[in-house]
Parts: C-alpha cells; structure tokens; sequence
C-alpha cells in the first residue's frame, strides 16, 4: 500500500504544508492582492470603499474570514469593462490575452503577464501530478487551443512537469486515435464528452482497445457525472480524473483530483483562497454544505479577482486526504446555476437528467435536451441515443423508431420517480446525436430562435 510519503508531488512543500504556515501565507497575499485592485482597479476601490473597505483597514486584516466583508465579483464585471477595465497592469506588462467565445454577448477577456503564465503553468503541473503524471510522460492534450485557456494552460503545465506532450486540440477524432496508437500517450487530456467520442470511434473503427496505451484520462471544461465516470473508465480502461478551473480565475488547474482518491479535487489554496456561499443570500456556508463557490485569487497580477462568483454548485471537504496533500478539497461541481431548466414549475439541471440517463443500461451517453415553448408553457423533449447492444438484441428501427415495448414509459417512470419530471423522450439509433469536438451541447433552446 502506498503511503503518504511515497506519494509523488510536484511541490511537496507547499501541497502539504502545515494549515498554520497556509494560512499566514494565505493572509499574507491576499492583503497584496487586496492593496493591489484598490490602487490600480478603479472598479474595485469604489466597491470597496462603499463597504467601508480602505487601504489602512486592509493593512490591518487579522484572517481571510475578513474577506465575506466585501462584495462579489460576477462575469457580469467583466463584460461590462470590456475589453481591458479590470485589468490592474497596463498592456505593456500583459503577455497573453484570452478570450471566451461571446456567445452571450460580449466575450469575457483575461490575461496574464509573464509571472501569470509562470504560476499557471506551476498549477497544471502540481495538477497533472496529482493526477498520477510523471515527468518523461506522452501526454495527448485534445484541449482546444487558441483563445480557449484549456489547451495551452495544460501544454505549459506538462512541459514544466517534464512531460512530452502532443498538441492534438480538438477535432479530427481518427487522426487522433492514429497518433495514441503510435506515439503510445499515457495520459489523455480533453473534455468527458470528447474522450466519449473517442472511445466510440475506435469501437466503429474496429480497433482494439489494446491498440493505445493510455492508462489515464484527465478531463474538465464541462460537468460530467460519477456516471459518466463510469462510462469513460469501461470504455478506454483508464482512471478518469476531473480537473478544474475557469478562465476568470486563471484557467484549467485551480484544483484537482488525486489519483489515490478520486474524492475531491484539491484545491490549490496558496493560489486560491475558496468560499462557498448561498445563491440567494451570498451569506457563507457552513464547511461540508453545498452552495455556490466563489474564488479570490492570491497571486494574479494582470486581472486578479476578488470573491468571484463561478455560478459552480459544489462544497468544501475538509477533511484530510489519504494522499498526504494538506490542500482542501471541493466536490466535483454538480452543476451550473445558470444551466438550471425550470420546466413546468420543476428545477432541475441536465447533469441530473444525465445521471437517471446513464443508469439505464439500454441507453447510450449521448443525449440532447430540446427546450420548446407551445401555448406559453415550457416543453421539454429528451433525445436519447440506446445502445448497439439493445438493438441487436430487441428490434430495429422502423421511420426513425424503436421497436422497444416498454422502454419509453420505463424511462419516463425513471424521470418521475427520480426527478419529479414530466417529459417527452425520443430514442434514437446510434450515431444520431452529432459528436462533440469540444465541449458538448446537451441543451438545445428553441424558445431563443422565437419571437416574445
């Protein structure tokens, strides 16, 4: 049995310091980071000043429990000073921007001077260790690159470890699948859903799945469900392993999952100082109890944050880690509060339909939730692909339906039972729903193409 010191840490120093030392430094930052936005973000020192908040009360902060004080921070902020009015550097000192995809608008823009990418990449390593990576590691990286930070954060982050690493991104599945086989990647880095695509192409293309030699997936950018977990680890015969961050906050890396565990996902908290609060209230929560998390950063200097609001619902692990790694923890984040569906008065988030989903052993984990509006009431329509195996063994599809006597009201009980929901399912046969490349679109909301 491994013990904790044999456990291998990209920087055993500071993943396992003492709470006390943790603390202090953790105090120690924040009050820089604090002074920091109050001298350079305009923003922040208005909102601060209103709480009372000046540079004398912030030389005198006696604990980072000093910080529910203060206002959040929401993405709102950064749209509403697009592109560069959070930034606490001027553009001459930022070496990288990135870029979300604006699709609700304006993008959100980050960026990092060169002390940034340094400490992004020191995250991605200290992650990928924690995920059982090894300096002398091929490591495929089907992230996307470009203004997505998921792609390069890791790339930076496995090169500092000392990993080989394949710049793969995303797209062209087989050519992928060609380069696992022969450059023989251990580790596997991209989104659940890609990876899923992944594993069913090989299975398409006939190859065993003794042809590549992974043994790890590491994968994020997306919510994905202990089910899904499932799937992934049946399917490629790998331990999958979740990773998080967002690019608000520095991008992919803010914590991690330990190989030894696989319960939580430490948190790099010399970096990160973490809250959970209520969604409503914003009041803090108690340790171990759900609500929104919500991140300062520590050491950021182009755009640092300051009680960020991630719309994550996840919860703090306190306890200690069998892996020797003194960081807390937080949950994997069961779901996004603004992908909350209300259909017919129920609230419900997709990754709970996915979990009563992939329970069924009839059903692929390919699915799409279609959101209507007929006669002023919401509608909801699940399509769900069922797998090769129920084909062959129960019917085939005849105009586009499945012969299956009982599997929809099976389904449909499921949902009631589980979820209190009423509606409408689809099966569909294999290869219907298009394949994710990236992140994967599990909600389609046609009340948006309508006029009010």
């Amino acid at each position: 049995m491994t013990t904790k010191s044999e456990v291998f840490m990209w920087n055993r120093a500071i993943e396992s310091i003492d709470r006390a030392s943790l603390e202090a430094l953790q105090l120690k930052r924040l009050k820089a980071t604090m002074l920091d936005v109050y001298h350079n973000v305009p923003l922040l020192k208005e909102r601060f000043t209103a709480s009372g908040v000046t540079a004398d009360s912030i030389e005198a902060m006696k604990s980072v429990a000093d910080l529910a004080r203060l206002p959040f921070m929401k993405k709102s902020d950064l749209r509403d000073n697009y592109p560069f009015g959070l930034f606490a550097r001027p553009l001459k000192d930022v070496n990288r921007l990135h870029a979300s995809s604006g699709t609700k608008g304006k993008p959100t823009v980050v960026g990092y001077t060169k002390t940034d990418i340094e400490t992004w990449a020191e995250a991605c390593a200290r992650s990928l260790a924690c995920g059982g990576g090894r300096p002398s590691d091929i490591l495929h990286n089907s992230y996307g690159y470009g203004l997505f930070t998921g792609g390069l954060g890791m790339h930076y982050g496995a090169e500092k470890l000392g990993c080989t690493v394949v710049p793969a991104s995303g797209g062209r599945t087989q050519q992928q699948i060609m380069l696992l086989q022969d450059f023989g990647a251990r580790i596997l880095l991209s989104t659940p859903s890609y990876a899923l695509n992944m594993a069913y192409t090989m299975a398409e293309m006939e190859l065993p799945r003794d042809s590549i030699k992974l043994e790890i997936g590491i994968f994020g950018a997306e919510p994905w469900t202990e089910e899904m977990r499932d799937q992934l680890e049946n399917l490629l015969k790998i331990q999958a392993l979740d990773i998080y961050g967002l690019s608000e906050v520095m991008g992919p890396g803010v914590s991690m999952e330990c190989l030894e565990a696989k319960h939580g996902l430490h948190i790099w908290e010399d970096l990160f100082i973490a809250e959970i609060v209520d969604p409503v209230s914003g009041e803090v929560v108690a340790d171990g109890e759900e609500g929104e998390l919500v991140f300062t950063t520590l050491t950021k200097e182009a755009i640092p944050v300051v009680r960020y609001r991630t719309g994550d619902l996840s919860r703090l692990i306190v306890e200690p880690c069998v892996c020797g790694r003194t960081m807390r923890r937080m949950t994997r984040v069961r779901a996004r509060l603004d992908d909350m569906l209300i259909i017919r008065g129920v609230n419900l988030y997709p990754s709970e339909i996915e979990k009563a989903l992939l329970s069924m052993e009839e059903l692929a984990p390919h699915y799409q939730l279609v959101i209507d509006r007929v006669k002023a009431l919401d509608t909801l329509e699940i399509q769900v692909e069922v797998t090769e195996a129920i084909i062959n063994r129960w019917g085939h599809f005849e105009d586009g339906h499945m012969d299956l006597t009982g599997l929809h009201e099976n389904i449909q009980k499921l949902l009631k039972d589980s979820l209190g929901l009423t509606a409408d399912v689809t099966l569909l046969k294999p290869k219907s729903i298009a394949r994710s490349e990236g992140k994967a679109v599990r909600v389609v909301d046609k009340r948006k193409t309508k006029s009010c």
